[in-house]
């Protein structure tokens, strides 16, 4: 086991320290607690799902576990237009891929960059999102860089733990300094767009691994906890994450798909070279902090 695994081990994250019920009442939705109590031999993340005035709060837990959840950042409308596009979508790929050719595995796919589709053009410019990302980074001169996501079909396969940027951005001559050491550079947002439970294949965290140099245990050596760490949430919830931290799909053992759609940002003090991924008619139509986010992605007129 390595260290990072006996740190956590007895800490307040360890999800043995927690009841097995895995959501609190904050969360305000009986389905998806009753749904996970139905499943035997499963452990839950405790998170507390906060409301998007909590701006503070949810930049305080974000810097600490390396993610935060926020409640219902979508109105009706948006949500209904989103999960219809991601429908879509989803349809579309398992058309062309099929369940055994998709891109993450049996039965599990990212939707890849969809900003051709205004309906994550949406996802671009929250009014209840956006807020918090000013607080965590402090400025709001960040840039978006792209929206996504990614599903799973019933019959896929647990996934293993893995961080969405592993490549040192700075390559310090003295070793000192590596891409574990700074603040987020890179905040993704994800979308539930249906109700995440254990059987249907809900994302596991490893809180706080965001800025470890521990190396990442292989499936095999994971701890029966770190496979059950399972994030069970409401449809329409923001999962606001530091894609260092360690997360990984589950087994989705239901009869339904499960999508999560997903924004990006980029902070403001990093840079890459951004696909230019956004269609100009779509860019027209953003407001002007939208227009603003996406300057280094849109498309030439």
């Amino acid at each position: 086991m390595s260290s990072s695994i006996t740190v956590l081990r007895g800490h307040r994250r360890d999800p043995a320290w927690v009841p097995a019920c895995g959501l609190t009442s904050s969360t305000r939705d009986t389905r998806v607690i009753e749904s996970a109590r139905r499943i035997n031999g499963g452990t839950m993340l405790k998170v507390d799902i906060l409301e998007a005035s909590e701006i503070e709060r949810a930049a305080a837990v974000f810097h600490r576990d390396g993610f935060v959840c926020v409640a219902n950042p979508l109105d009706e409308e948006q949500f209904a237009v989103i999960r219809s596009g991601a429908e879509r979508v989803m349809a579309e790929q398992e058309a062309e891929f099929g369940r055994d050719k998709m891109n993450r595995g049996f039965a599990r796919h990212s939707f890849g960059s969809q900003l051709r589709n205004w309906e994550w053009c949406i996802l671009i410019d929250l009014p209840t999102i956006l807020p918090i990302i000013d607080a965590i980074w402090g400025s709001d001169d960040y840039t978006c860089t792209g929206a996504g996501g990614d599903y799973s079909l019933p019959g896929a396969k647990i996934q293993h733990l893995h961080s969405d940027r592993n490549a040192d951005l700075f390559n310090d001559p003295l070793g000192r300094v590596t891409h574990h050491d700074v603040p987020a550079p890179f905040i993704v947002i994800n979308f539930t767009m249906v109700d995440f439970t254990v059987e249907n294949g809900a994302i596991r965290f490893i809180p706080g691994t965001q800025r470890s140099r521990a190396p990442i245990p292989s499936l095999e050596d994971e701890p029966e906890w770190m496979r059950t760490n399972h994030l069970c949430a409401p449809a329409n919830t923001a999962v606001i994450r530091d894609v260092r931290c360690w997360h990984g799909g589950t087994a989705n053992n239901s009869s339904m798909k499960r999508p999560m759609t997903s924004v990006g940002y980029h902070a403001p003090w990093h840079r890459a070279v951004e696909e230019k991924s956004l269609p100009r008619e779509h860019y027209d139509r953003l407001s002007a902090r939208g227009q603003r986010l996406c300057r280094h992605i849109v498309m030439p007129a």
